[in-house]
């Protein structure tokens, strides 16, 4: 069995959102809407081109990214006495990915991005990410690298927005 071992380093990012837990949850499920699983199956099942994959995801994603996961961990967390709240995601875009994934399908490891929307010790709003292009520079790919750029642009306009 051939084992590769790759060390890199993440930077993540932690914002201080400055609005309460509940609205800036509200306002980043709305500005990162929740992908239908529904209809990537039914591009599937009809062989539809990767076009119209493409457009479907642009008209989807208002700022690039849509929500393929969601877990509020605040309910089972509280079970051990941590009252604190926070909401995990995965957050990417399938058209993104893919020019990732034709180089190097292992990207998939960290696409989409996981993010967390959670209230700290004193009491901020935080989301917190890794900056993608630090994530994806792991690959020692430029073209990889230089998608994991686009994503920390198209970041930084979902937080603008936000």
């Amino acid at each position: 069995m051939d084992i590769g071992s790759f060390v890199y380093q993440v930077t993540r990012l932690i914002f201080d959102t400055a609005q309460p837990y509940e609205e800036f949850r509200a306002r980043y499920e709305d500005a990162v809407p929740e992908l239908d699983p529904k209809r990537l199956v039914a591009f599937t099942e009809s062989g539809a081109s990767w076009q119209e994959v493409v457009a479907d995801a642009d008209a989807s994603a208002p700022h690039g990214f849509l929500i393929y996961w969601r877990s509020d961990l605040t309910p089972v967390m509280s079970l051990a006495g941590d009252p604190a709240r926070c909401t995990a995601y995965l957050m990417g875009n399938h058209t993104i990915a893919e020019q990732m994934y034709r180089y190097d399908p292992s990207v998939m490891l960290y696409a989409p991005l996981r993010t967390a929307i959670y209230v700290d010790a004193a009491n901020r709003t935080r989301l917190a990410v890794d900056k993608p292009s630090t994530v994806f520079a792991s690959f020692a790919s430029p073209p990889i690298s230089q998608v994991g750029i686009e994503l920390d642009r198209k970041l930084a306009s979902l937080l603008e927005a936000l």
